[in-house]
């Protein structure tokens, strides 16, 4: 395969340029001006576009095992790829949970069949309990790319302690859920105004500030690569700030739902809106911006997270949480992000494809002879409302919202999983 004529922007080396791309074996075989190849081969004209590496989420939920009325690995993957993404990384929470390594071959083996590369990261502790350590390093050797208990936080600080210390000898991730129950009453509504306004108490930022600074604290003493997942307080945004300046190996993934909107949108979008952590105000969502342009924010994640159509029509209270995400992610990025100058869109997709790569020692994230043939095609100034989706699930408050940027092609392993 040979793409002309592409505008090619590479987070990896910080270059922006426009050249050819000669795809060979799956692999990028050669970068230059004025490429010729045999007629046999697909040609595809990119003037106009721009090439990114292929975009990387470290946070999907695609229900599978246990709930695959929500979401199975080929719909998450249909999903992965019109949005432009060529790797994900799967949550542990299903049913049974990634706790052990008949389960996670299982889903890997699975997942070999589908288009995009699906990695998965294994839990943190057995059942999801909190309270009894997973055999962290058999698993890493059957294929775990990174450890968490995600959607549900690990109270006991000791426990974690020690599960960071066993992250760091293995060298991979640990990325947590920062809720502490104890303090939420209803969760997926942030405290506040709106929450008053629909009669009920909701789910406080301290929630998340508390147990986001006692982690960064454990962080910083165990030397541990941690994540602090879906950040929503501007207050915890401030404390990993503060905590990677001590020197901390911290990173902290921001959704495109939290910098884009805020409590408000509950009363609007109702179950839509509602997600862990919930939505906060505007000056949590600004601060989270500063976030990322600052680089304190590293990594740009969806928290894809399908329901049913008749779980999301439950009375608010009784609705569960989460949004999908993967095909807008992109787009969200640079209608709320790029055009009003808080990034640039080489910034942009460096939190969305080199940054999430290396931080999980994924073969992704840069356009380079010798790397996989995984790319992204897409026109930043094209304007386009999401309407369908490939995803089992469209629980999405984006839904008929005109975005700019739309995804064109996505190319894995030089083959193309999505076309325009």
């Amino acid at each position: 395969m040979l793409i002309k004529n592409g505008h090619i922007i590479n987070p990896a080396t910080h270059e922006d340029y426009t050249s050819d791309i000669h795809i060979c074996d799956g692999k990028i075989c050669d970068i230059a001006d004025s490429i010729s190849v045999p007629e046999t081969e697909d040609v595809i004209d990119a003037g106009g576009l721009t090439i990114a590496p292929g975009l990387v989420d470290t946070h999907v939920h695609f229900r599978d095992p246990g709930f695959t009325y929500k979401e199975t690995l080929h719909t998450g993957s249909l999903s992965a790829a019109k949005g432009g993404f060529t790797s994900v990384i799967c949550m542990a929470n299903t049913s049974p949970v990634v706790d052990n390594p008949e389960v996670l071959e299982d889903i890997l083996t699975r997942s070999k069949d589908e288009a995009v590369r699906i990695f998965q990261a294994a839990s943190v502790s057995r059942s999801l309990k909190g309270e009894q350590l997973t055999d962290m390093k058999t698993l890493k050797e059957a294929g775990a790319c990174g450890f968490t208990d995600d959607g549900i936080p690990l109270r006991n600080a000791a426990f974690l302690y020690s599960a960071m210390r066993k992250a760091k000898e293995l060298d991979v991730p640990v990325s947590l859920h920062e809720e502490d129950p104890s303090f939420i009453r209803e969760n997926g509504i942030n405290h506040g105004s709106v929450s008053d306004r629909l009669g009920i108490f909701g789910s406080p930022s301290v929630a998340e500030e508390s147990l986001v600074a006692r982690d960064c604290m454990l962080a910083l003493r165990s030397g541990a690569r941690t994540v602090i997942q879906h950040i929503s307080s501007g207050r915890s945004v401030q404390t990993v700030r503060f905590f990677r300046s001590l020197g901390a190996d911290l990173h902290a993934e921001a959704t495109p739902h939290h910098f884009t909107l805020t409590d408000e949108a509950v009363l609007r979008y109702g179950a839509l809106a509602k997600m862990n952590p919930p939505l906060r105000s505007e000056e949590d969502r600004m601060e989270i911006i500063r976030g990322l342009a600052d680089g304190t924010i590293d990594i740009i994640a969806t928290d894809h997270a399908p329901h049913s159509r008749e779980e999301k029509e439950r009375p608010i209270t009784a609705a569960p949480s989460g949004i999908i995400g993967l095909e807008t992610s992109l787009a969200l990025g640079i209608t709320s992000l790029v055009r009003p100058g808080h990034l640039t869109l080489i910034s942009l997709l460096e939190k969305m494809t080199v940054n999430p790569a290396r931080l999980y020692h994924l073969p992704a994230g840069n356009i380079a002879v010798g790397e996989n043939a995984d790319l992204v095609l897409f026109d930043p100034e094209e304007r386009w409302q999401p309407r369908e989706y490939a995803s089992l699930s469209s629980n999405s408050p984006f839904t008929g919202w005109e975005l700019y940027g739309k995804v064109k092609m996505t190319i894995c392993g030089g083959k193309m999983i999505y076309r325009d």
